[in-house]
């Protein structure tokens, strides 16, 4: 995985860490939470005193921008 890429330069993201830096910030806030931290979206949506349903709907929200963006 590249550390250095074109973001900086106007380009798209080259490293999944710059695609999730990229991404906006409730939804990189709940992927983090959900995939790194092993959270549920229950424990999400508590910790964040949300709807559940916002959680589930913001993880399949970013996990498709992410699987598109990785080609996946």
């Amino acid at each position: 995985m590249k550390v250095e890429g074109n973001k900086a330069h106007g380009g798209e993201p080259s490293s999944l860490a710059e695609l999730i830096a990229s991404l906006p910030e409730e939804e990189r806030i709940i992927l983090t939470l959900h995939y790194l931290r092993s959270l549920s979206s229950a424990q999400i949506a508590e910790l964040l005193k949300v709807p559940e349903k916002s959680v589930v709907v913001v993880i399949a929200a970013g996990k498709a921008r992410l699987t598109s963006h990785l080609g996946l």
